[in-house]
């Protein structure tokens, strides 16, 4: 099953993506919550009930009649892994970590599928980072790894957007990491029964041009390493969004470095579970003086 969040008239709600369009799950199935956090949280039954409702044809919205939003407007957390795949490791000329490398992206970064990127006003040295994300189903803590699958509600597509220069003249990766727009996620959530993510294709395009093309299967660490090293530390809770890392192939590494500017198009897909597509545009002047 593929569940997403989309804007339609009056406003943003969850659906089911079919092969024919989207349905709506507040008119296939009502009693349900209408927002994709407490969808997850309500639990197995819940998501039965919305996999039995994308049957309804009288529900279903064509594909191009809506507005694919990230499926999780608003993480409660947004986790990510730096320096989890080998060729990555290698091109950043550092040695591979023996224990995850774990940051955080404030969730205000999340944006959509399609949503523009903004080349901030601050920096002209922005990059991709194409990743396999996945989102967490339940409240959990101590989860081993051989029961990781069952705090793992489906997987998604993550670009890892990054303000290199803020991002390394500090120890700490959160400021560099975070810029609104900086976190585009989706298109759509595929439920953990439908996809398995140790040997998925990855690429990242620009403007038509292979940076990335790597495999799941090179991760470092697992998901399944992953949901029990961080929930040995804090509590997960339904609708926690964590990236996995990005392979080779970013462009500050490239000789000479190769960033992203305004015009851009920067397309991540990931077999089995979508794409992104978004430009890059100039940071707009919202400044709140």
């Amino acid at each position: 099953m593929k569940l997403c969040t989309f804007l339609h008239e009056n406003g943003a709600r969850i659906g089911v993506v079919t092969d024919d369009g989207v349905v709506d799950l507040s008119v296939a199935a009502p009693e349900l919550p209408r927002e994709m956090t407490a969808l997850l949280a309500a639990g197995p039954a819940a998501l039965r009930r919305a996999a039995a409702a994308a049957s309804n044809a009288t529900a279903r919205l064509a594909q191009d009649a809506v507005s694919l939003c990230a499926p999780v407007l608003r993480p409660p957390k947004f986790l990510a892994v730096g320096l989890n795949y080998a060729d990555h490791v290698a091109e950043a000329g550092i040695e591979a970590p023996k224990i995850p490398t774990i940051f955080n992206k404030q969730s205000t970064c999340v944006t959509g599928p399609k949503s523009p990127v903004h080349l901030p006003r601050v920096s002209a040295a922005l990059d991709y980072e194409g990743e396999l994300g996945f989102v967490i189903g339940r409240r959990c803590r101590h989860v081993p790894r051989d029961r990781a699958h069952e705090a793992i509600a489906g997987y998604l597509v993550v670009n890892d957007v990054s303000v290199r220069d803020w991002q390394l003249r500090v120890p700490t990766w959160t400021m560099g990491k975070s810029f609104d727009t900086h976190g585009p996620i989706g298109p759509w959530i595929t439920t953990s029964d439908e996809i398995d993510p140790s040997g998925l294709r990855l690429r990242t395009w620009v403007n038509h041009e292979l940076r990335q093309d790597s495999n799941t299967k090179h991760l470092i660490f697992d998901c399944a390493t992953l949901v029990e090293h961080l929930s040995t530390a804090f509590t997960l809770e339904p609708g926690d969004v964590v990236a996995t890392g990005t392979p080779g192939g970013v462009g500050i590494a490239m000789k000479p470095p190769r960033l992203l500017t305004v015009g851009d198009r920067v397309r991540v897909e990931i077999e089995g579970l979508g794409a992104l597509e978004n430009e890059v545009v100039r940071e707009p002047d919202t400044a709140l003086l």
